[in-house]
């Protein structure tokens, strides 16, 4: 399953601490496990993005992030770990998720 942006929440480098975009969302339809997208900007297509799993290891599956922006990634999703895989599993909304994720330092 592919998904829309329109499905998926941006969360901006303010947001994060980090020097791109990550979008997150609800597992939906997918038929895999739980990941995030990158993008260099909020207005960035599919193709444009790279998908990223966090389970069982933080590993890139389709497109391009540099090592040193891998790391930073890798460093925030460890950070907040449980809160992206309570929001794919539907067990927080929006809202709490974003309350609950923490910028990397």
């Amino acid at each position: 399953m592919i998904e829309a942006p329109f499905e998926m929440s941006n969360l901006s480098p303010k947001r994060t601490g980090l020097p791109f975009v990550v979008w997150i969302s609800v597992r939906g339809g997918a038929r895999h496990d739980v990941r995030v997208k990158v993008s260099s900007n909020a207005k960035a297509m599919p193709g444009n993005m790279a998908t990223v799993a966090i389970r069982p290891d933080v590993q890139i599956i389709e497109g391009d992030v540099d090592s040193a922006s891998f790391d930073l990634l890798k460093a925030w999703i460890e950070l907040n770990r449980a809160t992206l895989i309570s929001y794919w599993d539907g067990d927080i909304d929006t809202q709490d998720a974003l309350e609950a994720l923490a910028k990397v330092k």
